[in-house]
């Protein structure tokens, strides 16, 4: 439990940082491109989604 306890608080600081330096870099086509972003976040979320209900499904499984 200590392992997936650490685990999470490194992938924790790794997105926290990750998204710090993402924020400082600006896109000049963000605004005309609107449709492809949307249609790119919409895909981000729906894989991550996924993958978090997976990795649910083996934790409750393997409790």
């Amino acid at each position: 439990m200590q392992i997936l306890l650490g685990l999470v608080i490194l992938i924790l600081i790794f997105a926290v940082v990750s998204t710090l330096l993402l924020t400082g870099k600006a896109d000049e086509n963000y605004g005309s491109s609107t449709k492809r972003n949307t249609t790119n976040l919409t895909l981000i979320y729906v894989v991550i989604i996924f993958i978090a209900l997976v990795a649910l499904a083996v934790y409750i499984w393997l409790m």
